[in-house]
């Protein structure tokens, strides 16, 4: 069990936090447990899981592109919750576990990314590793594969979702299947 015990479901009663909750589970990510902790403060929780849902499966960036950034994120965080979570969207979409591996390892020589996949990906990799490389050098160059809302959309996606991911690693959780398999 995490550090916060979640809420029981039946404790939740308000209909727009329902409805979100709902959203991410058909989405898979988060999965209940996240929802159920938030849960406990219902006004923040509404608007943490919108911000999550939104910054994640909507917008003008590929979604299977972020959630392999999602994933690549959660690894350097540590965070086997959220590193263990798949979108059912972006699985729809074709994305495989040999492709979030790629995009999680040694994606520049790898032939399964585009020029600007690997910049995009470069850009969550060097956010966290090595900031100043993000440059106004590299910012040109992103502009060259993206426009300045998408390059907005990234950043944005990419240090709100490594933040969740860093506080998911300090409640020690773990995503309900594999807590219910144990």
């Amino acid at each position: 069990m995490p550090h916060i015990e979640p809420l029981d479901p039946a404790q939740i009663r308000d209909p727009e936090l329902l409805a979100l909750m709902a959203r991410a589970e058909e989405l898979g990510v988060p999965d209940g447990l996240f929802t159920r902790i938030v849960a406990r403060v219902p006004g923040y929780a509404k608007v943490l899981l919108n911000a999550l849902l939104v910054s994640h499966a909507q917008g003008n960036v590929d979604h299977r592109l972020k959630e392999i950034i999602r994933i690549q994120l959660a690894r350097f965080a540590g965070d086997g919750y959220f590193s263990a979570l798949r979108s059912k969207q972006a699985l729809a979409a074709g994305l495989d576990e040999e492709t979030i591996d790629a995009g999680c390892g040694d994606y520049d020589d790898d032939p399964r990314f585009t020029e600007a996949e690997k910049l995009a990906l470069r850009y969550a990799d060097q956010m966290y590793l090595d900031p100043q490389k993000l440059d106004a050098a590299f910012y040109e160059q992103m502009k060259r594969h993206y426009t300045e809302a998408q390059i907005m959309e990234l950043g944005g996606f990419i240090a709100f979702h490594y933040g969740m991911q860093v506080f998911m690693r300090t409640l020690d959780a773990k995503p309900l299947a594999a807590a219910n398999a144990q």
